[in-house]
């Protein structure tokens, strides 16, 4: 795999000190179904380059966090910016008023996300399902966006897939397809909804080193995983969230090692023999 980590990280480097304000905003959103409140007045701020990794139980509202960030779940209350832009709603005084579909499309464009499943094209070639969406969305010329999916293409190390059919990929590869895919659109902030988990064990550490890659070249990301090893190696802040709540957040080794609350001792209980909690 080709080492991007040099570049990147020299440009994250310059760009940090200058930040002055997140790169992801969320402030007291809550999400309901129907009479079940799934995410209630979630706050969380995320700097530029930063790697925050979420875990939690099953149904915490781990995963509608990351769909309200990218609105795919509207939200019934709070905001949400990225890089200062709002995603799907914009204040007006105290009123909180709902973007234009196009608006939303724009502010959904800065945003990459990879989901379990990995979704490509069946029917188009690896290279196209990564050049399409530059092509369609941002009117980029072909050629230039197949040169760019070529780039992506070697990075996560797949430089000889380009005319490979997804069918034809195993499942790591696919997933790593649809990393490439997300980043052809050069998004500002990257979610992962849990993008080992269809894979079988002895594939999984492919797609890791590439999402670790990613960071080390300071890729803001917010990664929903399972994977406490990968959340400890890669993670710059651990969130624990359940019942739609934080419950807890800090750095890797105090969460996964010393954690203040009982719920979040309790859950890491099942990782006692991996880390001695």
């Amino acid at each position: 795999m080709a080492d991007i980590s040099s570049d990147a990280s020299s440009t994250a480097i310059d760009v940090r000190p200058l930040a002055r304000r997140p790169m992801l905003e969320i402030s007291g959103v809550s999400k309901s179904f129907g009479a079940t409140q799934v995410l209630c007045d979630v706050s969380l701020s995320v700097a530029p380059g930063e790697v925050v990794v979420v875990i939690g139980p099953s149904g915490s509202g781990k995963t509608t966090l990351l769909r309200c960030i990218n609105l795919l779940e509207d939200y019934e209350e709070g905001t949400i910016t990225v890089d200062g832009a709002p995603i799907g709603y914009r204040r007006r005084g105290s009123e909180r008023i709902r973007m234009s579909e196009r608006d939303i499309a724009a502010a959904r464009a800065t945003i990459g996300m990879v989901f379990q499943s990995f979704n490509l094209f069946p029917h188009m070639t690896v290279l196209r399902n990564i050049a399409a969406a530059p092509v369609r969305v941002k009117g980029a010329p072909r050629e230039t966006a197949e040169a760019r999916a070529r780039e992506l293409l070697a990075m996560v190390g797949l430089s000889d897939k380009a005319a490979e059919h997804p069918a034809r990929l195993s499942g790591g590869q696919q997933q790593r397809v649809a990393i490439a895919r997300a980043l052809a659109m050069d998004p500002k902030i990257m979610l992962f909804d849990e993008v080992t988990s269809a894979l079988d064990p002895e594939l999984v550490g492919e797609v890791l080193a590439a999402m670790q890659q990613l960071a080390q070249g300071g890729m803001t990301m917010v990664v929903v995983t399972h994977e406490m090893s990968f959340a400890r190696d890669i993670a710059d802040r651990i969130v624990f969230i359940d019942g739609g709540v934080i419950v807890e957040q800090g750095k890797p080794d105090e969460i996964l090692f010393a954690p203040r609350t009982n719920r979040v001792r309790a859950f890491l209980k099942r990782y006692n023999d991996r880390y001695r909690i």
